[in-house]
């Protein structure tokens, strides 16, 4: 009966081919010819390297390289395993994202361009619920060389999180401490926040009233809450969280600081219907930047990481496979709208 071993002592006489080569190449062979199926187990790299006679760095360097593709997974103490057999697939990406927001379009592009068309990148959308983020996991597991993928602050994120190799997983967009082993590029909320309502506290306390509008059990990194209550209390200001904006409740000597782009242009939309000059009757202010709230209205006041760095890094992680724990600043871009 043909081994995985006669597989790889084949391409002997193939002196072009590297020993690491040879055995990549002979295992990905047996794979193809159903003598490994998905699940089966590999040799351990003592023992493998014993019946070849290659070096044993040599044996776990190919063992990595099939890790990288896609095709094989370590498993703590129990060894390396077949998880994929489909060999001819390309270099193939899942990423993971809370929804298609505009910013996260951004990211997404940016993203796609660096890897290049060699690079196949899936996409799936948790909503920041926990259920599906689970499922989405339990479905792509072993089926992609690399997992990038934006957490949910919840205390089942680490478990299911810790199921992936840290040379195969990255953390973006928000920080969740899984282990100090991964890697992540990511922004920082809170501090960020604070800092951003204080470099534009003159020009907020022209105005009556502040309201920050944030949807509990939503996607709203709830550090911009804590960092916004924080900024009231601080400067003794008339300030108020609200879940949504109404529409047609506009005041005038208010501020509204939003998140969701949908609170958004409804308070623009009540500005023009009511003829309210924005950055003098009403100040407007908001999360995470994009291309329309540089033009509309004159411009929009924003404070946002920069998403194209974010995910240039985050392409970066996937071509080089080196680790990266980077914390992407955020910037306020002062514009006409307060």
């Amino acid at each position: 009966m043909i081994s995985v071993f006669d597989k790889i002592r084949e391409l002997e006489e193939m002196p072009l081919l590297s020993k690491n080569e040879q055995l990549v190449n002979g295992i990905i062979n047996a794979i193809d010819e159903k003598i490994l199926t998905q699940g089966s187990k590999l040799p351990s790299v003592k023992n493998m390297a014993a019946e070849i006679h290659f070096a044993a760095k040599t044996v776990a360097k190919g063992y990595k390289d099939l890790k990288d593709k896609g095709l094989v997974e370590s498993r703590d103490r129990l060894g390396y395993f077949v998880v994929n057999e489909d060999t001819q697939q390309v270099a193939k990406v899942a990423l993971l994202m809370y929804a298609f927001h505009p910013f996260q379009e951004v990211f997404y592009n940016t993203f796609r361009d660096t890897l290049g068309a060699h690079i196949q990148v899936d996409v799936f959308f948790h909503h920041s619920n926990i259920d599906v983020l689970e499922t989405i996991l339990g479905n792509i597991k072993g089926q992609y060389g690399m997992y990038v993928i934006a957490p949910i602050p919840h205390k089942r994120t680490k478990r299911l999180l810790q199921g992936f190799s840290t040379n195969k997983l990255l953390l973006v967009d928000r920080y969740e401490k899984i282990s100090n082993a991964y890697s992540h590029v990511t922004q920082e909320f809170e501090l960020a926040t604070y800092d951003a309502l204080t470099e534009l506290k003159s020009s907020i306390k022209k105005y009556e009233e502040i309201v920050l509008f944030f949807k509990p059990n939503s996607d709203y990194p709830i550090e911009v809450k804590r960092a916004f209550q924080k900024f009231v209390n601080d400067e003794q200001l008339n300030g108020r969280v609200q879940e949504r904006y109404t529409s047609g409740s506009i005041k005038k000597n208010t501020v509204y600081f939003t998140i969701g782009d949908g609170d958004l242009w409804k308070i623009l939309k009540d500005c023009k219907e009511k003829d309210l000059k924005i950055g003098e009757e009403i100040g407007v202010f908001s999360n995470n930047d994009g291309p329309v709230k540089e033009i509309i209205c004159g411009g929009i006041t924003t404070f946002s990481t920069d998403f194209k760095l974010m995910a240039k890094q985050a392409a970066q992680f996937i071509l080089n496979k080196e680790p990266i724990k980077r914390t992407i600043p955020t910037k306020l871009i002062r514009r006409n709208s307060l």
